[in-house]
C-alpha cells in the first residue's frame, strides 16, 4: 500500500508553486492529504483559505451553476475521486502552523465534541474520505492523554456519522506522529493505536538550522563512525512505537521531496554557517532542482541517507535521491510497514526520478479500496448530488 502525502499547505501550493490538483500522479496515490484546516481554541475547525478551498474557479467550472455549490480545491479533489475510484482524500488538521489551539480544543468534552462534530462536518461537506489530525505537539502528558480522548471523540463522531448518512463506511483516521524520542515519550501509543488506521512517521527533519553540525535529513539508521551526522534515526524512532504497543502493520513511513541546506561547511557531521536562501523557506530546496549545479551527490546506503557537496561553494545539501528512496522503501516492506508518505507533492520531479514514482513501482501494490462518492447531506450540491 502506498500512502503519499499530497497537499502540503495547498494555499502555497496553488498560488507560490503553481501546484494544483489536477497535477497529483494519482495512479500512483492512494491517499491525498490535504493540509491544513485551522483550529479555534473552543475546538471548532475552519477553513484557513476559502478561496483556495472553495471559491477559485479552474477550467470547466461554470459560473452560472444554480444552487450551492463547491469549487476550488475541493470540487477538484472530489472530481479526481469519481474519475479514480481508488484515491481517498483525507482532510489534514493542524500541521506546524495551525497547531497552537490544539490544546484548548482537546482540553474538554466540550470542545473535543465541538472539534469532532466540525471536522466531520467538514469532511461530509466537501467530500472527504477522513480525518488526519497533525498535532505539532503534545508538550506533556496531560495534553497527550487529551490527544487521545480527543482521537477517541472523532472516532466515535465518524462511525456515528457512516451509521446515519454513510452507508457504513469505514471513515479513515489517521495521526501525523512524531519521530523526536522526546515527542513519542509523551504518547499513549498503545491506546491511540487502537484508535486511529494509520500512525503517520514524520522521519525527517533529523538536521537543520537548528543544529551546530550538518547532518542527514531524513536516515533510517545511524552511522558509528559519524553520530554528528546521525543524530536521530528511523529505526529507533519505530523501535519506540513499536515496543510502546502500535502494531507495525499501521505505521506508514515519511518522506520528505525537498532538502535542507548547510553553508561554509566542510562536509557531513561538520560545523557550518548559515543555510543560504532556499526556494519557498529559508535553506529548504525542493527535490525537482536537486543537486544543484557543480554539487556532487554521495549516498550512504548504511544509514540509507544522502547528500550533495559543492566543495567550491562549500554547501552541502541533504536530501533523498530516487535510489535511496527505493532502498527505503525495500526496507519498510523487509520491516512490514503499511507503506510510505510523503511531504509534499509539489517538490517531487515528474520524470523518472520522481520520488512518489520510485516508492509506488518499489512497492508494487497500494490500496484499491474504493473512496467514498455518496455524501447525501453535504451542504453542497455538487456533492450532496453525485
Amino acid at each position: 500500500m502506498c500512502l503519499s502525502f499530497s497537499g502540503g499547505d495547498f494555499s502555497m501550493g496553488i498560488y507560490g508553486r503553481n501546484f494544483q490538483p489536477s497535477n497529483l500522479p494519482v495512479s500512483a496515490l492512494s491517499h491525498v492529504y490535504y493540509a491544513f484546516m485551522n483550529i479555534h481554541a473552543n475546538g471548532t475547525v475552519f477553513s484557513g483559505d476559502t478561496y483556495a478551498d472553495l471559491e477559485k474557479h479552474y477550467p470547466g467550472d461554470s459560473w452560472n451553476d444554480p444552487g450551492a455549490n463547491a469549487y476550488g480545491c475541493v470540487n477538484q479533489l472530489y472530481q479526481l475521486k469519481k474519475k479514480n475510484r481508488h484515491l481517498k482524500s483525507i482532510l489534514s488538521i493542524g500541521g506546524a502552523t495551525w497547531s497552537a489551539n490544539y490544546p484548548a480544543a482537546a482540553s474538554s468534552d466540550a470542545t473535543r465534541k465541538a472539534f469532532s462534530q466540525s471536522a466531520v462536518g467538514f469532511m461530509k461537506d466537501w467530500g472527504f474520505d477522513g480525518i488526519d489530525i497533525d498535532w505539532e505537539y503534545p508538550a506533556s502528558e496531560a495534553e497527550a492523554n487529551d490527544l487521545t480522548l480527543l482521537l477517541q471523540a472523532l472516532r466515535q463522531e465518524l462511525d456515528m456519522y457512516s451509521t446515519q448518512h454513510g452507508s457504513g463506511h469505514h471513515f479513515l483516521l489517521s495521526m501525523a506522529a512524531p519521530a523526536n524520542p522526546v515527542h513519542i515519550s509523551k504518547l499513549n501509543i498503545k491506546e491511540i493505536s487502537h484508535i486511529v488506521d494509520y500512525i503517520n512517521l514524520m522521519a525527517y527533519d533529523y538536521s537543520g538550522s537548528w543544529d551546530k553540525v550538518t547532518g542527514y535529513v531524513a536516515n533510517i539508521g545511524f552511522k558509528s563512525t559519524n553520530m554528528n551526522a546521525t543524530r536521530f534515526a528511523t529505526e529507533t524512532a519505530l523501535k519506540a512505537y513499536v515496543d510502546g504497543g502500535a502494531p507495525v502493520s499501521k505505521i506508514v513511513l515519511g518522506l520528505p521531496t525537498y532538502g535542507r541546506a548547510f553553508e561554509q561547511t566542510d562536509g557531513i557531521g561538520m560545523p557550518f554557517t548559515g543555510i543560504g536562501q532556499g526556494i519557498w523557506e529559508e535553506g529548504v530546496w525542493d527535490y525537482k532542482v536537486l543537486p544543484k549545479q557543480n554539487a556532487h551527490v554521495f549516498c550512504d546506503y548504511e544509514v540509507r541517507g544522502c547528500y550533495s557537496f559543492d566543495p567550491k561553494a562549500k554547501e552541502l545539501i541533504s536530501f533523498d535521491t530516487s535510489q535511496i528512496v527505493s532502498s527505503k522503501v525495500a526496507w519498510l516492506r523487509r520491516e512490514g510497514l503499511a507503506g510510505s508518505i510523503f511531504w509534499e507533492a509539489s517538490g517531487d520531479r515528474s520524470d523518472e526520478d520522481s520520488l512518489i514514482a520510485t516508492s509506488y513501482h518499489a512497492l508494487s501494490a497500494i490500496d484499491d479500496s474504493s473512496n467514498q462518492l455518496e455524501y447525501p447531506d453535504s451542504m453542497y450540491d455538487n456533492i450532496r448530488a453525485a
